[in-house]
């Protein structure tokens, strides 16, 4: 596998064993970075735009130089091209502060650039989920960006995998629903699609925000299963997931993922929804569609 590494500047691939960082790495000593992972079928990278956007609006939330996105988007088909095209497969494009002190201090050096690629299993048709008692605080300083502090991540989601589930979906500090580890979630009620605002703490979904986007012209076409546009709403926690008639689950490498059960309970009849399988079913089409939708 070759991985590119290098700066805001210039880089270069490297076999597995020769991609290396140094040890003072800010992301790597205290977690001070942000990136994106990008699904790649084929070769071709999936919404490298809206990805790169967010990747900006990541690093400046954190207070980094913005990114050189012509280098980011050369790195990364740089490494699509050097590596084989898998029928399925995860880009990660990782952006951290740089060498630094062994402290919360930054240095003053250049940021580090890292994109790498791993195959991917395809998404299975369905899920199961779990809540967790740990929440997400809305009023963070890093609320809403994707940075590489995944450790609370880490810990849910090894709670979901010894329960049989494959996400751990959280609360926030309001008691609102917010997110999972990885995915942004969506529930339909009575027929309405509906997911949390972002003022619940959840990140600011590529996958969320083009079902968002596709779902409401589907809903105006008068497109069939589609009675209303979706609501970015503020949800109660546990009394939204346990009234739902329908939940699903968003994220890059996910796409639109159905969940059949929560906490061991069915959801629904315990298979996928009529309406969950209308937005998967629009969300392939537009997407095979466009690879780079704006």
């Amino acid at each position: 596998m070759k991985i590119w590494v290098g700066s805001n500047r210039s880089g270069q691939l490297h076999t597995e064993d020769e991609a290396l960082i140094r040890a003072a790495d800010h992301g790597l000593t205290v977690g001070d970075g942000v990136f994106e992972t990008l699904k790649a079928e084929h070769g071709t990278v999936f919404a490298v735009t809206r990805h790169l956007e967010r990747l900006t609006r990541s690093a400046r939330g954190l207070g980094l130089p913005d990114p050189d996105l012509a280098t980011v988007r050369d790195a990364i088909a740089e490494t699509v091209a050097a590596n084989d095209a898998h029928e399925l497969a995860r880009v990660r494009v990782t952006y951290t502060a740089g060498t630094s002190p062994l402290s919360s201090e930054r240095g003053g050096g250049q940021p580090t650039l890292i994109v790498a690629l791993a195959p991917a299993s395809p998404t299975p048709d369905s899920t199961r989920a779990i809540t967790v008692p740990w929440v997400r605080n809305e009023r963070s300083a890093l609320a809403g960006l994707k940075t590489t502090s995944y450790a609370e991540n880490v810990v849910a989601l090894a709670r979901a995998k010894a329960a049989g589930a494959s996400e751990a979906l959280f609360a926030d500090t309001q008691g609102r629903l917010s997110e999972g580890t990885g995915t942004n979630v969506f529930v339909v009620l009575d027929g309405q699609i509906k997911t949390p605002a972002l003022s619940a703490g959840c990140l600011a979904g590529v996958t969320r925000a083009l079902v968002l986007a596709w779902v409401d012209a589907a809903t105006r076409a008068g497109a069939a299963g589609f009675p209303s546009p979706p609501v970015e709403t503020d949800l109660p926690f546990l009394p939204t997931l346990h009234s739902a008639d329908e939940i699903f689950l968003t994220s890059s490498i996910r796409d639109v993922q159905p969940v059949i059960e929560l906490d061991g309970r069915k959801i629904g009849e315990g298979a996928v929804g009529p309406v969950t399988a209308a937005v998967r079913d629009l969300f392939r089409a537009r997407a095979a569609a466009d690879a780079d939708p704006r």
